[in-house]
């Protein structure tokens, strides 16, 4: 099995600083750029850290499943969910910027069963590598209903 790359490896530097140019194209566009990675779209996730309580943006490709987005928790390394994943789950409710500039409140759950198992192709559809990075990790991937709160 390959090892994941360490937090503060230049890879997942990189992939801070790309998270952010992300971000701040996409709100200075109101969406008409970075609304979109390798063909799948994205919205903005902004939540809290547990921890800090300072208040974060996560880019993250979705699949629009009206009235509910679902997202998908990939990125943490092989053997943790990312941090977005932790702070989403201790919040009650967090809100999504789709582009056009929508805000949209939003109430997270875990998508399991039958649920799950429909949901999960339909994501590796729009994102072709969480199949990739699913096979090459011994954690379930959680499936993320965010429902209109």
């Amino acid at each position: 099995m390959p090892k994941a790359p360490r937090p503060d490896s230049p890879y997942w530097t990189l992939h801070r600083q790309f998270a952010r140019l992300n971000t701040a194209v996409f709100r200075a566009t109101r969406g008409r750029f970075g609304a979109g990675f390798r063909g799948s779209p994205v919205l903005l996730l902004d939540h809290v850290g547990r921890r800090s309580g300072q208040a974060r943006t996560s880019p993250l490709i979705y699949l629009d499943d009206a009235p509910d987005l679902v997202i998908v928790a990939s990125k943490g390394g092989t053997d943790a969910h990312p941090a977005w994943f932790h702070n989403l789950m201790a919040a009650d409710t967090a809100e999504v910027e789709l582009p056009g500039g929508l805000r949209r409140k939003v109430r997270p759950r875990v998508a399991e069963g039958a649920e799950r198992d429909a949901l999960w192709p339909r994501l590796v559809e729009v994102y072709r590598p969480y199949a990739t990075y699913q096979s090459y990790t011994e954690r379930r991937i959680p499936v993320v209903v965010l429902e209109p709160a």
